[in-house]
């Protein structure tokens, strides 16, 4: 008997639909795309960033530092690195439409911005609750964070389901006895959970 649903934010709710401002901003910098993905989202800043031992701020500095840009234009690259990122609003509808007769939640592996990001979106009454890696120090796929969502959303582990891209978060939130979705196609997503459900 699922009672909780949680989702995962980049991968799933917002997305790279379009690599074109990501790939252009690489040609802009002569870097190659992946150098420059790597540098923004998996750099050691960008781990700090995830568990809270740096602020946004300071992992944008680091990044301007090592790209040897002034700091003045970290808002101008980091809107175009995202530039292509689309939400998806559908989903966000599905979320929103479950919630009542289940518990929506949030996990997500992300920088101490996303929570701001989502009230300024406007879809912060969706969740019941968002567990945000950077607030409470520990990232998927990592038991602990699934154990948070679990006790903030007061549901056992068998009640619960998660929704993510990456297989091994999916494997981690199983190993506490959740039952993972693997997300990959977003229309078959939304079939499968209703079928689920």
């Amino acid at each position: 008997m699922i009672r909780a649903i949680f989702f995962d934010f980049g991968g799933v709710i917002m997305r790279t639909e379009f690599q074109a401002p990501r790939q252009h901003l690489a040609e802009r910098l002569n870097m190659e795309y992946e150098d420059l993905v790597q540098l923004v989202l998996d750099s050691e800043t960008s781990r700090k960033a995830s568990i809270g031992a740096a602020t946004v701020d300071q992992h944008w500095a680091a990044v301007m530092k090592r790209l040897h840009r002034p700091a003045t234009e970290a808002k101008a690259i980091r809107d175009e690195f995202f530039g292509g990122d689309v939400l998806d609003r559908n989903l966000i509808n599905l979320m929103r439409g479950l919630r009542g007769k289940y518990k929506i939640g949030l996990i997500s592996n992300a920088w101490n911005d996303l929570r701001d990001f989502i009230a300024k979106e406007k879809f912060d009454d969706v969740f019941d609750a968002m567990i945000i890696s950077a607030e409470v120090n520990v990232v998927k796929p990592e038991e602990r964070i699934f154990q948070i969502a679990l006790d903030q959303l007061k549901v056992k582990a068998k009640e619960a389901m998660f929704v993510d891209d990456f297989l091994q978060n999916i494997e981690g939130c199983e190993k506490v006895g959740m039952k993972g979705l693997l997300f990959n196609d977003p229309e078959k997503t939304i079939q499968t959970l209703k079928a689920l459900l």
